[in-house]
């Protein structure tokens, strides 16, 4: 893993922030079944060890989940499947959808959510719950990731707060010193680095010390991410959109990561122990446009001065 926002220029204490290609370097991305059905050939798409996410929407087989997890484990990339609690009716439930994993597709790592409905299925509303049945420790799963939400979530959060939320992040601070699993947050993308900054320092500032994977929506046009933005919550960091959206010379260029990796990278260079692991992207505008943008941000050699 990359701690690459820790970085000194030779005899001197003034940290540098890295430039792009450094920062995309290691990059996490995620798919759903019927996105994944569309790419012929991931290999020549992602670079090779790039962990994919499996994302699991209300509704989705878990058939195709699994199909799609067997096919990116043969094609050699670490899978993380998502394992939302509350679509899930009960623990028998749980219990084949995680052998299935690791039997049939050679999974043995999760992500961990709630899920995006506001009224659980079954027997499970969050994802503590879902570590507390020793399934995935059963099952052989070495790694568990986690979602952080640093602009809050209206699912648990009614109050616009992260009240909540950061307190199931201390739980599972405590999970991970009590057990072996190898966890990490993962947020949900934002569009400015200042509320994400915040939230971390806020959260280490409590004690909370797992590794951090920053959520990054991908390459889009505008109007669809306003979209998925509005649709996951995202909060403070909407205003950035709303900005671009009444800029008429930005108005029909497509949205680029750019500037947020930057200001995060810039931000984040002397803010001491609150180091970021690495970046997850959301292909909200496609995984090709996601992945391809990404490869020409690490063949840039060119130095990017912040």
């Amino acid at each position: 893993m990359l701690n690459f926002f820790k970085r000194r220029s030779a005899g001197s204490d003034v940290v540098d922030a890295p430039g792009l290609a450094e920062i995309v370097e290691g990059y996490s991305i995620e798919v759903m079944p019927r996105t994944a059905a569309k790419v012929d050939d991931f290999k020549t798409l992602l670079p090779a060890g790039t962990r994919v996410y499996v994302a699991h929407i209300e509704g989705t087989p878990i058939e195709d989940m699994v199909a799609t997890a067997k096919r990116l484990r043969e094609d050699g990339f670490p899978v993380m499947p998502h394992i939302p609690a509350r679509i899930i009716a009960d623990a028998a439930t749980l219990q084949d959808w995680i052998a299935r994993y690791h039997g049939e597709a050679g999974v043995d790592q999760a992500l961990l959510l709630g899920g995006g409905v506001s009224v659980p299925h079954g027997a499970f509303d969050n994802s503590m719950q879902l570590m507390e049945t020793g399934l995935f420790d059963r099952y052989g799963f070495k790694r568990l990731h986690v979602a952080g939400h640093p602009e809050g979530n209206k699912d648990i959060d009614a109050d616009g707060s992260t009240r909540l939320v950061d307190d199931a992040l201390g739980w599972k601070q405590k999970f991970s010193e009590r057990t072996d699993a190898e966890m990490a947050i993962v947020t949900q993308f934002a569009f400015d680095a200042e509320p994400v900054i915040a939230w971390v320092s806020r959260l280490r500032a409590s004690g909370i010390t797992l590794p951090v994977h920053v959520g990054i929506a991908g390459p889009a046009k505008l109007q669809t991410l306003l979209k998925y933005a509005v649709a996951c919550g995202v909060g403070p960091s909407l205003k950035v959109l709303q900005k671009r959206a009444m800029d008429i010379t930005k108005l029909m260029l497509p949205y680029e990561p750019d500037e947020i990796l930057q200001d995060v990278a810039k931000r984040q260079a002397g803010a001491g122990d609150a180091i970021f692991e690495q970046i997850h992207f959301f292909p909200l505008g496609g995984i090709k446009a996601c992945a391809d943008w990404a490869t020409q941000q690490m063949a840039d050699s060119t130095p990017k001065h912040l």
